[in-house]
């Protein structure tokens, strides 16, 4: 494992032929939540099973978020104070029509891991899954609809609809993709609805998903694991 800069993002890259990214295989590129250290999901390359000399790229966000949150990130800010309030409130919140201020940048900062992986470590789009959970799935989702070529797969965690208004005219740019998507039926603070609304729209998009509703909150429970194992076997097949 190396921690290396990609682009203008911090990350920890594993696997591969070397352990250090090396070979010419697949490569998984996961994104963590807002609030989570930027190694937040680097464990998860020891327990998903994946195809052989597959590399593993975890990116850290590119905001600080310091203070009480200690060493944690996030790719765009968001307020927590209505967020508090819509969970005291007991609400399910639709966020479809919200376009974060920080979203072009964080797009911009993982296109360029993307650019620079292809450039340095010979990845490929057509060998290429990226993920995330929670704000990193809703990124995930930006990116790809942006990406100048089609990814083999998406993985989205407890994600949501977002930036409606943004990703309707580009929909288009997901037809075809295996995408998998996970959501704990109890999830407080991204409602469950909010995952249908997603998942309606990557079907409407033509996109071939693979829904896993879970009996839990907002989590990446064994199930998961499992189910993202199965989506490399499918979308990067040896």
């Amino acid at each position: 494992m190396i921690r290396r800069r990609l682009g203008s993002l911090d990350c920890v890259i594993a696997g591969g032929d070397d352990d250090r990214g090396g070979g010419d295989g697949p490569t998984v590129v996961l994104m963590h939540g807002f609030g989570a250290g930027g190694d937040d999901l680097v464990e998860l390359a020891n327990y998903v099973e994946a195809p052989p000399g597959t590399r593993w790229v975890f990116p850290a966000g590119p905001l600080e978020l310091g203070g009480l949150y200690g060493d944690s990130r996030a790719w765009w800010m968001i307020d927590l104070a209505r967020i508090e309030r819509e969970l005291s409130a007991g609400r399910a919140i639709d966020r479809a029509d919200e376009v974060p201020d920080g979203l072009p940048a964080a797009r911009a900062a993982v296109l360029g891991v993307l650019d620079a992986l292809a450039r340095d470590f010979g990845r490929t789009d057509a060998r290429t899954v990226l993920g995330g959970f929670s704000q990193g799935a809703m990124l995930t989702v930006d990116v790809a609809l942006h990406a100048p070529g089609k990814l083999a797969g998406l993985a989205l965690m407890s994600g949501t609809l977002l930036a409606e208004s943004v990703w309707q005219p580009r929909a288009a740019a997901v037809a075809g993709t295996t995408i998998f998507q996970s959501h704990g039926t109890k999830d407080a603070l991204l409602a469950f609805s909010g995952a249908e609304r997603l998942r309606e729209f990557l079907l409407a998009a033509g996109a071939e998903v693979g829904f896993m509703p879970f009996p839990g909150g907002h989590e990446i429970p064994p199930p998961v694991l499992e189910g993202l194992g199965d989506l490399l076997a499918r979308a990067l097949p040896a």
